[in-house]
């Protein structure tokens, strides 16, 4: 923080949790939990009683001085003199090799399988299933300001996209926060890992009623052994995509986070974690009255899909309940995502959307459960109208399809010609209904049923792996 202009901390008025430190020790320690502000002198006293008024410790340590020098002082000895062009720039820097090499999976050939038994299969997968036994024990409703909470649904245990709270209690605004991780696709390429990452978060921004405007993103990531060639690549190659898809929606990283080194010996072979980040997005809301959530409301309204489905389905949920990992990993066009984002915000702050979710883990199968099951309605599906990027001959690929940057969305009838003149030239289409018959039905390539499940089937397989 004083790179450019030097600083004067005296270590002894850092408060501490043991007594008996040294100074060198209170210097180095990286103790959780603390933050160092930059406060204006005239603003000190009404950011400590601020602070005090929150029951939240704050100590003036120091200042900000025009020498370029860093100066440490304990019990008035000057302990360190070191001058800042030193510190940043007379230190030799660590070099290390990074190389990267696309794997080389065998690229799966195999028949279409019972899509029933799959589609609960994914649902109880750990990776999709409910989560509500370990959300239920965590606290939600801090001063009642929560206003979409983690479930919603007419049962309120559908899972949320993203969660909104309002921070003033007495104002309409509000907060979204969401996350979008995908570990799984690192195997192929962490590159579109971390573009897979961003976009689903910022699709479940878009997802409850947000919007691009005001947006923030944080990373947090968890690695290997980064001395390793391989292992750095790959990192190299998620930061490059941080920047790159970042850069085109304009969602600043504001904050995050790294955890390297997570390695550990086990029956003499180096076990490492999967290279993961972990992308998290804030935005504001300003209307929080226009929140929305995934759960179909009304029979007889039709069901949208947003987006450009492609045979993408490398490191998917589907490939891995068959024993498979694939090359094909999901890819972001952030350029036309922005459009398919934005197009949709403007129609939800409109209110001509009922409900929306965002297709990510299991694909469109997913999705559409979740939805239905959220919302105790049945829903016809129509995979013959769904817009192709490329040719796709089997129902299975389109039906669990990863592909990024699309959204299911439900619109009643009456306002179906005004949401398709606000979507304009995003690619979009008409594949379904919602209905009172309480079942999932999806029609294939050929016109002719390929799937009818009872939606309490389908909410049973997806609550039963962590049922409380």
């Amino acid at each position: 923080m004083a790179a450019k202009t030097g600083v004067r901390v005296y270590l002894d008025r850092v408060p501490l949790k043991y007594a008996g430190l040294s100074y060198w020790e209170i210097w180095i320690s990286e103790s959780q939990e603390r933050m160092l502000l930059a406060v204006p002198p005239e603003s000190v006293n009404e950011l400590l009683s601020l602070f005090n008024a929150e029951g939240t410790e704050a100590t003036i340590i120091g200042e900000f001085t025009n020498d370029k020098k860093l100066q440490l002082f304990y019990k008035d000895n000057l302990v360190c003199d070191l001058e800042m062009d030193f510190l940043h720039s007379g230190l030799p820097q660590l070099e290390l090799q990074a190389a990267w090499k696309p794997p080389e999976n065998k690229q799966p050939n195999f028949e279409i399988p019972n899509l029933k038994e799959i589609m609960l299969k994914i649902l109880g997968s750990w990776n999709v299933c409910s989560k509500e036994w370990v959300v239920r024990q965590y606290d939600h409703e801090v001063q009642g300001g929560s206003v979409l909470k983690p479930f919603v649904g007419r049962n309120n245990d559908g899972p949320s996209d993203a969660a909104i709270v309002r921070p003033i209690l007495n104002s309409d605004m509000g907060v979204i926060i969401s996350n979008g991780i995908h570990p799984q696709y690192s195997d192929i390429d962490p590159y579109w890992m971390a573009a897979s990452a961003i976009d689903e978060a910022l699709r479940q921004i878009i997802a409850v009623g947000g919007n691009l405007e005001q947006v923030a993103l944080l990373d947090n990531f968890c690695w290997g052994d980064t001395s390793h060639p391989q292992k750095l690549g790959a990192l190299v190659r998620t930061c490059q995509a941080c920047y790159d898809i970042a850069s085109v929606y304009g969602t600043p990283f504001i904050s995050g986070k790294d955890s390297l080194n997570n390695e550990f010996e086990f029956e003499g072979r180096r076990i490492s974690i999967p290279d993961t980040l972990l992308i998290s997005a804030i935005a504001v809301m300003q209307d929080t009255n226009k929140a929305l959530s995934l759960d179909l409301k009304t029979s007889g309204s039709l069901i949208y899909v947003i987006g450009t489905t492609f045979s993408e389905l490398g490191g998917s949920e589907y490939y891995k309940s068959l024993g498979f990992t694939g090359n094909h990993v999901p890819k972001v066009n952030p350029k036309k995502a922005k459009e398919n984002m934005r197009n949709l915000s403007y129609a939800t702050e409109r209110g001509l959307v009922n409900a929306c979710h965002d297709l990510s883990d299991g694909g469109l199968a997913v999705a559409v459960a979740e939805m239905a099951f959220s919302g105790d309605l049945g829903v016809t599906i129509r995979l013959k109208e769904i817009p192709l990027g490329e040719p796709i001959d089997r129902d299975d690929f389109i039906l669990f399809s990863e592909s990024n940057s699309r959204f299911l969305v439900e619109v009643t009838s009456e306002n179906r010609q005004e949401f398709e003149i606000v979507m304009g030239e995003v690619i979009f289409a008409h594949i379904g209904e919602v209905n009172q018959s309480e079942k999932l039905e999806i029609y294939g390539l050929n016109k002719e049923k390929i799937l009818c499940v009872d939606i309490q089937e389908l909410k049973e397989a997806w609550q039963k792996p962590l049922d409380w």
